[in-house]
């Protein structure tokens, strides 16, 4: 039997982990539940287990299979190393590992990578949930040959954590009542509003954020999917991806065939714009919903060179479900649950 540690068990990703872990065939493990002051304390559940949310001690990670750091990233720092000393499989979602040297950026839903995690892997990052989502859906329609291809990301609160909700509540409430409104995490407004950029004092940067998906969407492809264009936006909604996509192809193709090419595992085409892909309809789902939207400009209404994809996806629920599969496909190199 498996033992798993989550360190920031009580933040919002490490809440949707618990869940995709209970659903998964790592339910029957034995679990350790860590964080920081805030979080100590609460009582959980993880698959059948009931327990509660412990300190970090100096031997919290001795005989843990699998750690996933989904908490702060001070959280990481401090403590990814005494994980890795004590033998356990090091999982970071926290997004402070991606530049360590040997560490492996993974999505296991994608073609099989050249590059596998070994026993001398320092940790492995499950890709950022718009990275994976961008990822199973250009990878589709590389034969197709793009030519161009330009995304824009509508990146919610729950991007940034449970302050950016938060913040966001306050603003939206304070709008309403013609109060002053709070920007310690955004230095901007972001109720009712869309931004290219946050205020200098800001505590998140959506340069940032693009950098570090392009990173990643670039690590998950090793040359094999076709580059984009990217830009992120915040968005005044408080969950769920939303991506609009221009792409150009080098030569015309049937819309039918496009349309195939994207049905599959782990991504919901729909095909009528009165079932359009959102936020909302995103919510508690596994795959990644998208639209097709041809535009119509030859003789020909069936065959097109440009079109844009509308596609959604939950963006906690998707990075949950990456990292389940990491460490489902990482059981390899302990297949008796031992630590190494």
């Amino acid at each position: 039997m498996y033992k798993i540690a989550i360190v920031g068990a009580s933040n919002l990703l490490g809440k949707e982990l618990k869940d995709a872990i209970s659903e998964s065939t790592l339910a029957a493990a034995t679990f350790t539940l860590l964080d920081d002051e805030a979080g100590q304390g609460q009582l959980d559940q993880v698959g059948d287990e009931i327990t509660f949310v412990q300190a970090i001690s100096l031997d919290a990670f001795e005989k843990v299979d699998f750690t996933f750091f989904c908490g702060s990233a001070d959280l990481t720092r401090r403590y990814w190393k005494n994980a890795l000393q004590a033998g356990s499989t090091v999982l970071d979602l926290s997004g402070v590992l991606d530049q360590e040297p040997g560490v492996l950026i993974r999505a296991p839903w994608l073609a099989e990578n050249e590059v596998a995690a070994d026993l001398f892997t320092p940790a492995v990052v499950p890709a950022h949930p718009a990275a994976l989502a961008l990822a199973l859906l250009l990878e589709r329609l590389k034969t197709a040959v793009p030519r161009f291809i330009a995304a824009t990301l509508m990146a919610p609160a729950s991007e940034f954590g449970r302050e950016a909700m938060d913040e966001l509540h306050q603003q939206t409430v304070n709008l309403l009542s013609f109060q002053s409104l709070p920007k310690a995490f955004y230095d901007a407004q972001t109720a009712y509003n869309l931004l290219a950029g946050m205020g200098e004092s800001a505590q998140v940067s959506l340069s940032a954020l693009e950098a570090r998906i392009r990173q990643h969407y670039q690590a998950l492809g090793e040359g094999r999917l076709p580059s984009l264009a990217l830009q992120a936006i915040a968005a005044p909604v408080f969950h769920g991806h939303t991506f609009s996509i221009a792409i150009e192809l080098e030569r015309e193709m049937e819309i039918a065939a496009l349309e195939e090419a994207l049905s599959g595992d782990h991504v919901d085409l729909v095909l009528e714009d009165t079932d359009s892909p959102s936020n909302l309809a995103a919510t508690g789902q596994n795959d990644v919903l998208v639209r097709l939207r041809p535009v119509l400009e030859g003789r020909n209404p069936t065959r097109v060179t440009r079109f844009w994809l509308w596609a959604a996806s939950d963006n906690l629920r998707l990075y949950a479900q990456n990292a389940v599969e990491c460490a489902l496909e990482l059981r390899r190199l302990r297949p008796q649950g031992t630590v190494q």
